[in-house]
């Protein structure tokens, strides 16, 4: 496994995430013939409710004065309800590539900024433990 160009995970104040607990990721890209893909990270219990987690992805990129919103879905468990990730005891730690969008690539010279928010339908959301962001160099160059 690569060493990350970049990672950072922020506690979850009482382990239950809160619409407005919306950690920040600020990292810079100085390397633009380079490739960077981003993971989310999280690390929940085995009492976690659900077997998905929905977030909203506020993304800035260098240079742009709007920032950009996705809604991503992370999936958590396979069907049959065993947690996908590695566990040690009852904690679970998973990490996923994911899509900033089809207007986002990590490709411009400058700092970026990420802010994620957890979108369920409960809040606070359970059982939450951390959540990061890492982002690796890919092997494959533009």
């Amino acid at each position: 496994m690569p060493s990350p160009h970049y990672q950072k995970q922020e506690a979850i104040p009482g382990n239950a995430w809160t619409y407005s607990f919306k950690p920040v990721f600020t990292f810079e890209i100085t390397d633009t013939t380079a490739v960077y893909q981003p993971y989310f990270i999280i690390r929940h219990t085995q009492a976690y409710p659900y077997n998905n987690l929905w977030m909203w992805l506020y993304i800035k990129t260098p240079g742009d004065t709007v920032t950009t919103k996705a809604r991503i879905n992370i999936t958590l468990s396979e069907p049959s309800g065993e947690w996908l990730g590695r566990g040690m005891g009852e904690i679970y730690e998973q990490r996923m590539l994911i899509s900033l969008g089809d207007s986002v690539n990590l490709s411009r010279k400058g700092t970026y900024q990420i802010t994620m928010e957890q979108n369920m339908r409960i809040n606070p959301l359970p059982e939450v433990l951390h959540v990061g962001l890492r982002v690796e160099k890919a092997t494959i160059k533009r």
